[in-house]
């Protein structure tokens, strides 16, 4: 039971850390440092594309665990020393491995700014999406914003703390590492994992893997937020449009939530028959995705008090096992 509260108190730290700074400037973010060894290791290592898979492999499997064993081995040496700062530590940790505050505003300020200067949405789109933007219209602006807050929300939310709350309740070391794990290899996607990109094959096939429990999560969440459970029914077919077989299903289920059409041309068309966002309906998908984010949370300290109510029974049969004559 300890081990359970602990691990609640910790993700309520993590999530009121976020509400309350949002994330760390780049200078002092832990995973912008990691983003800055991955961009060193995005380089030509082989002569060929097969080669590049090659060295790509290594890179996915080996570089998400340095910032994971860094992290866990800091939350057990301090752990080890003073318990309450060692589950202090591992909630900083878990902050600075997801992000959702800072994902909202900046959603927010790309959706204002196709009311007037498109060129202002443009740029601040960049934090948000990778596409070319230069012909976008404001219409397709915002369904890129709203694209982009459902499917991060499940890459910088739902992932890591999904990871946290399964293990914490059995090691707060091993849950913290298994956070930041998650969360490298969705940064190494994210900068890897493109067609154009062989040492990113990889990268991409793994978080395919490790997304897909998170994605569908974050679609149950985001059709709980909005009361309507027949929408993850609905979003089924636009899900599986997309190439990735994860980002379709938050994208689809905010898409049929909303009753809009996300479009990303010559790419993908989401529930086509509807109309493109506007700016009301991305202010509507913000508040959704706000309350998909809490209803998240509710999922993972279900989680937690799950995974830790199977550990005392383990431990139980197993006293009850050393016992017995």
């Amino acid at each position: 039971m300890t081990e359970t509260i602990t691990t609640l108190a910790v993700i309520g730290l993590a999530f009121s850390l976020d509400l309350l700074i949002g994330e760390p400037r780049n200078q002092w973010h832990p995973v912008a440092w990691f983003g800055r060894f991955v961009a060193f290791l995005d380089r030509d290592w082989a002569s060929t594309d097969r080669g590049q898979q090659v060295v790509g492999i290594a890179i996915a499997g080996f570089t998400p665990l340095l910032p994971a064993i860094v992290a866990g081995g800091l939350v057990y040496a301090v752990g080890t020393i003073q318990p309450l700062a060692g589950a202090v530590l591992a909630g900083v940790v878990l902050f600075v491995s997801t992000s959702l505050r800072s994902l909202l505003e900046l959603t927010e300020t790309v959706l204002e700014a196709t009311e007037g200067d498109l060129e202002i949405a443009r740029e601040e789109i960049r934090g948000l999406v990778g596409r070319e933007r230069t012909g976008l219209s404001s219409e397709q602006l915002r369904s890129a914003a709203i694209e982009s807050v459902a499917e991060n929300l499940a890459d910088g939310l739902v992932a890591s703390l999904v990871a946290f709350a399964l293990f914490a309740p059995v090691s707060l070391p091993v849950a913290t590492a298994a956070a930041v794990w998650v969360k490298g290899v969705n940064t190494l996607d994210s900068m890897l994992g493109y067609p154009e990109k062989p040492i990113g094959t990889a990268s991409a096939r793994l978080d395919d893997f490790v997304m897909w429990i998170p994605a569908r999560l974050t679609a149950l969440a985001i059709a709980a937020a909005a009361g309507n459970l027949r929408a993850l029914w609905e979003a089924r077919t636009w899900a599986r449009v997309p190439a990735s077989p994860n980002s379709g299903w938050p994208m689809a289920t905010l898409a049929c939530v909303l009753s809009i059409r996300l479009w990303k041309v010559g790419v993908y068309d989401l529930n086509p028959d509807a109309d493109l966002p506007t700016i009301e309906d991305g202010t509507r998908a913000v508040t959704l995705v706000g309350f998909a984010a809490v209803v998240s949370v509710i999922f993972a300290v279900v989680l937690a008090t799950a995974s830790g109510a199977l550990v005392e029974i383990t431990s139980a049969n197993e006293a009850v096992e050393v016992i017995r004559p």
